[in-house]
């Protein structure tokens, strides 16, 4: 499956649509912290989660593979920076997150196939 031959704009991508949907579940998870968490958890949970399709996004018109999987790499890395969060928030009783634990898994997976399928790829 060629994943960039079908996508126009980062729009496109399922692994975006995934993530930013994801965001969207974030902020109004972090909604219900407490206030004061307000300049900490609650911020840096929603920075690490924007940055998933934020990066995916930039990395889109990149033209070199070396560009684009740096891009990818960064939003792994704020993946699993998210992950970290919803841990501690489950463990603060902050709220339940394991609806969000599995719908970042599935993120994970695609977006590990889309850099994957970028490296690999034909110059």
């Amino acid at each position: 499956m060629n994943v960039r031959s079908s996508a126009r704009n980062f729009q496109d991508l399922v692994v975006w649509q995934k993530a930013h949907q994801f965001v969207l579940d974030i902020y109004r998870f972090t909604d219900k912290f407490p206030q004061k968490e307000i300049y900490g958890l609650t911020s840096q949970i929603r920075r690490s989660a924007v940055s998933i399709p934020a990066n995916i996004a930039e990395g889109f018109r990149k033209r070199g593979r070396a560009d684009k999987a740096r891009f990818l790499n960064i939003s792994e890395g704020s993946l699993e920076e998210t992950r970290y969060y919803l841990i501690l928030a489950h463990d603060l009783h902050y709220g339940d997150s394991s609806d969000l634990m599995l719908r970042l898994e599935e993120i994970s997976k695609l977006l590990h196939s889309y850099s994957t399928s970028i490296s690999n790829a034909s110059s």
